[in-house]
């Protein structure tokens, strides 16, 4: 889970990592312009990356510029993400742009450093960053990491307050369960010092149910999603919604991903990813047939499960109550299959439905069935 730049910019404070003093600002009315120092920087504050070169930092070096900016920048949407709020913050003098971050890394076994002599938005352009591979954070050792520094950062005192702020972001990424603490641009000052100017910080949502801090991000994202999103959440469902008119219900992941590219190689577009594996219960195929009921694009819906170690022949029987209680006319075209799938056309038959015999088949009728009525 990312967190806005004001968010992991507090935490980075609170673990003693400069960063400047800033302002969040919502409501451009609520804020007496013509009292802050100026320039300043007027940063569009959203739940994704790319804001930079996409025009979400601003410079202002008067009350009207900034106010302006502001306003513009609330009402903008960056890679598909609304800006939640500004932050204005003193425009830095900067001698140069460095990179440092601290990663989860499976090849480490734990974490790693990084660190990079030249940083900013074309960072991904240069030479890979020097990077220390730490294992446990109880294995960082300063002179390990000054190692590493010393070919690509020939300043010994910059090194030093490198080594510092590693162990800090370290620091910070255990108390905090942090999957990733990215400082970029780090800046160095005109005086020497060094102070975070942007910080990526994104959270492990597997860890909500020790960590209150991860808790309520995760629950704070959860509110700002769209109300079918959300839902799919709370009943622990995976909906992810895309621009096509083929309603997918499936179960496990690699099974809804090989139903919609079967979709679009048949000619169709698929409305969405629903996964319905963490819930597969009579209440969780109800809320998935709601949602796409619910849905104007969607022209009918594709029912594809396999249960090796489910009962098909229950999850038969739950369709066929499911279709006996929905109201909606939209065409439902089912291929179940697993463990007793030859006993799926028996609970059928009482209700007049038809399991596919091949998910091909189901695939193509579906597709037909959405195209006639388009």
């Amino acid at each position: 889970m990312l967190l806005l730049e004001h968010e992991g910019k507090a935490l980075l404070a609170a673990h003693r990592v400069p960063v400047p003093r800033g302002l969040v600002v919502r409501s451009p009315a609520e804020v007496d312009w013509a009292r802050l120092a100026y320039p300043v920087a007027v940063k569009a504050q959203v739940a994704a990356g790319g804001r930079g070169k996409a025009g979400g930092v601003v410079r202002a070096d008067g009350a009207v510029m900034a106010r302006a900016a502001a306003e513009r920048l609330l009402s903008a949407t960056f890679n598909g993400a609304p800006t939640e709020a500004v932050l204005v913050e003193a425009w830095l003098a900067i001698e140069r742009e460095l990179y440092l971050s601290v990663v989860v890394d499976g090849e480490a076994e734990g974490y790693s450093v990084l660190y990079a002599p030249r940083g900013g938005v074309d960072v991904e352009a240069g030479p890979p960053p020097a990077r220390y591979p730490v294992g446990p954070p109880e294995a960082f050792r300063s002179w390990r990491l000054r190692e590493e520094l010393a070919p690509v950062e020939p300043d010994g005192r910059l090194r030093e307050q490198v080594v510092t702020l590693g162990r800090r972001l370290l620091e910070l990424a255990v108390a905090q369960d942090c999957l990733q603490v990215e400082v970029n641009p780090l800046a160095l000052l005109q005086h020497g010092g060094l102070m975070a100017a942007d910080v990526r910080l994104v959270l492990d949502e597997a860890a909500a149910h020790r960590s209150a801090l991860v808790h309520g991000h995760l629950r704070a994202a959860q509110a700002r999603e769209s109300d079918p999103v959300r839902r799919c959440l709370e009943g622990r469902l995976m909906l992810v919604p895309l621009d096509g008119n083929v309603g997918l219900i499936s179960g496990g992941a690699g099974m809804t991903m090989a139903a919609m590219d079967l979709i679009q190689a048949a000619g169709g577009r698929p409305a969405g990813f629903l996964d319905c594996s963490n819930n597969p219960t009579p209440q969780g195929y109800r809320l998935a047939f709601e949602l796409l009921d619910a849905d104007p694009a969607v022209r009918v819906i594709l029912v594809s499960i396999f249960g090796g170690a489910t009962d098909m022949e229950r999850v038969a029987r739950t369709m066929r109550t499911i279709m006996g209680e929905r109201r909606a006319a939209k065409p439902v075209v089912f291929r179940l299959n697993g463990t007793y799938a030859e006993r799926i056309p028996g609970v059928f038959a009482e209700a007049g439905l038809h399991n596919h015999p091949t998910l091909e088949e189901a695939v193509g009728a579906s597709v037909r069935i959405a195209s006639e009525a388009a």
